[in-house]
């Protein structure tokens, strides 16, 4: 229970939710599917072509030069990225190893835990410092995105280039101040203009590698390796850059479990990875042709008299791009408060679709740092310059987790392991460091965040542990409690009804219980005391949904219902008290409508006791007293619902 009112930690998981065969069942078209992954999958890796080859060419002119060698070493440098760590790594290997279908960082870290893989606290600590990143990331896409798209309006009339800031900023503003609405009611837009969108980008590109088809022999390794070596630590430096192409990358695993592998191994293969491709050759094979076009190959690209139809619609794509990375730290967040690494954050569910929640306070956070990126650097190319450091990190981190559960769970011979480990590693620690340069001109922002962010989730996971023990010695065992009531039995006054009692476990005595007992003498006709059990899986089954346990005897007697929560699971208690009764394992007669629910509200306090250091001991006692209720948490009747104060030290 979190230290105000509910458990984050969860007992170990039952026999049937360690089923780690399970994978996402689809209920939908393999066309609705791909759709669907097109919109939220892709907006990011699909929207870098607008300013990936600006930014290599641009800054990086010590290098990267507009002459054959130049052009063709950054064609094979873009191209061999993508193959190896979106193609090979992310839809290839990666998508081997879900949690019940579900991907991602924290996916991972949550099945290491739970199947306590070799080094289970490193491990689940690099999930955590990923998942931080992430936020990190989720900054810079749409403050990137959305003004290298409005940038277009330079190139079509370069007396606007004053209002590129203000627009840009006018389009995030509004995309923040409407998440509280949800997407549902556009959502199904999403993927059909992104297909548009990829098919322009696509055929844009071809026409112009039809009228410069040389630009193709770039696609071989071999002038990426002579670009590297004939240019040394300056090529070394434009890895920074080339790296931009690859930026979204990780959505290909992290939207895993909604989707399915297959449909985003489709689309990646079958639309994603040719337009994109194209669209880097055709900047490519113009740049080579007029080299004044490095200023914006995106759009010069575009004849004329498209290039404000092209603005508008790169301007709904990178929209589209920042959305999914919003709701992906939504989804990244309510993975957290699930698996007890953050406390009770609001969540609102804008819709009755699985996904569509909206977190008010990240959205804020989110917000105010999107907008203070966008009029600190003005320009998507100095953007660029902090973009990378929290992308390539993630991939590392995503790989040594890879690598640890597919030496556990698969038992890969140590060859093999080594082979997958040393060419992923290589390639994604050089994009690593050639970003670290970037550190002194803002990249600092995203490490930063990420570094924060991890800070926060450990220390409240550390001190739930610490609270834990304090509160489970100040609670008592509940069978021993149960036992002594029947000797006192004259000074007990029942009240009539049903009373609901939240506990953090069915061993110990919930602290409002006691309270009743020992201050009032209250007992009411039928008790339930009830704890939720989050698991380190997406979803819990129908089957593993419930356990019901009678405890007591005469008149004392409990039920202990265990309600078991997967991370992408709302915790609805009324709701699914509600569902057992249904289902035959409460009574059919017992009256949940009006019955009242307590809540032990616990206040923490530093007594000084080893295991923290003092200033995470403040930090843990800041992030309890600032967590949500447990009423909006577990959608309890706030009419009904009580709450029993109680002070723990730690």
């Amino acid at each position: 229970m979190q230290p105000v009112g509910q458990p984050p930690a969860a007992a170990p998981d039952g026999a049937d939710v360690l089923d780690d065969e399970r994978d996402v069942v689809a209920h939908a078209s393999k066309l609705v599917l791909a759709l669907g992954a097109l919109g939220v999958v892709y907006g990011d890796i699909g929207t870098s072509p607008l300013y990936t080859e600006q930014v290599i060419f641009g800054q990086h002119a010590d290098a990267a030069h507009a002459t054959a060698t130049g052009v063709y070493g950054i064609v094979s440098l873009v191209f061999w990225a993508m193959t190896i760590i979106v193609s090979v790594k992310y839809a290839g290997f990666l998508m081997r190893a879900h949690n019940r279908g579900d991907g991602g960082g924290m996916a991972l870290a949550a099945l290491i835990q739970r199947r306590g893989i070799g080094r289970t606290a490193l491990l689940v600590t690099l999930g955590i410092f990923g998942a931080g990143l992430f936020f990190g990331d989720g900054m810079i896409t749409p403050a990137i995105s959305v003004t290298s798209a409005v940038e277009g309006l330079k190139v079509v009339t370069p007396g606007l280039a004053h209002l590129v800031v203000p627009i840009s900023l006018v389009i995030l503003v509004g995309l923040f101040a409407v998440q509280r609405y949800g997407t549902g009611a556009v959502g199904w837009l999403f993927g059909p203009l992104i297909l548009v969108w990829f098919v322009v980008i696509g055929l844009l590109g071809a026409r112009e590698v039809l009228a410069h088809p040389g630009v193709l022999q770039g696609l071989s390794p071999s002038w990426g390796v002579r670009f590297l070596f004939d240019h040394g630590l300056a090529a070394f430096l434009t890895l920074g850059a080339v790296v931009l192409a690859v930026t979204g990358a990780e959505a290909l695993y992290a939207d895993r479990g909604h989707f399915g592998a297959s449909p985003i191994r489709r689309t990646w293969f079958g639309i994603v990875f040719p337009a994109v491709l194209l669209s880097y050759l055709g900047q490519s094979a113009l740049i080579l042709a007029h080299p004044s076009a490095i200023a914006n190959p995106f759009y010069l690209l575009v004849p004329s008299g498209l290039r404000i139809p092209m603005v508008i619609l790169a301007t709904i794509a990178t929209i589209i791009a920042s959305q999914a990375a919003i709701t992906g730290s939504f989804s990244i967040t309510r993975q957290a408060v699930q698996l007890g690494f953050l406390p009770r954050i609001r969540i609102a569910h804008t819709s009755e679709l699985e996904g569509q929640i909206y977190v008010p306070v990240i959205t804020g956070i989110l917000g105010v740092g999107v907008v203070a990126l966008v009029l600190i650097f003005q320009r998507s190319g100095a953007l660029a310059d902090i973009y990378g450091v929290a992308v390539t990190g993630t991939f590392v981190l995503d790989t040594i987790l890879f690598l640890a559960v597919a030496r556990s769970l698969w038992k890969l011979s140590s060859w093999k392991l080594t082979l997958i480990g040393v060419v992923l590693l290589v390639v994604e620690v050089s994009f690593f460091a050639s970003n670290v340069s970037k550190i002194t001109h803002g990249a600092w922002i995203p490490l930063g965040v990420g570094l924060a962010t991890a800070v926060l989730m450990v220390t409240w996971r550390r001190g739930y542990e610490l609270v834990t023990r304090a509160r489970t010695q100040q609670e008592g065992d509940l069978r021993e409690f149960l036992a002594t009531l029947p000797l006192s039995e004259h000074a007990v006054h029942r009240a009539r009804g049903v009373a609901i009692y939240l506990s953090p476990s069915r061993s110990t005595t919930p602290l409002a219980l006691k309270a009743d007992l020992q201050r009032h003498g209250i007992f009411h006709e039928k008790v339930l005391i009830v704890s939720v059990q989050p698991c380190s899986v997406p979803h819990v089954g129908p089957a593993e949904q419930f356990s019901v346990q009678t405890l007591g005897s005469g008149l004392f007697k409990v039920r202990h219902v265990t309600l078991r929560a997967g991370y992408h699971d709302a915790t609805d208690i009324p709701a699914g008290l509600a569902l057992a009764r249904k289902r035959g394992l409460l009574e059919r007669n017992l009256d949940l409508e009006h019955a009242s629910y307590f809540l032990s509200q616990i206040r923490v306090t530093n007594a000084g006791a080893a295991g923290m250091s003092r200033w995470r001991k403040l930090l843990f006692i800041a992030m309890t007293r600032n967590a949500g209720s447990p009423i909006d948490t577990y959608r309890l009747p706030i009419e009904r619902t009580s709450a029993v104060g109680a002070l723990i030290g730690f």
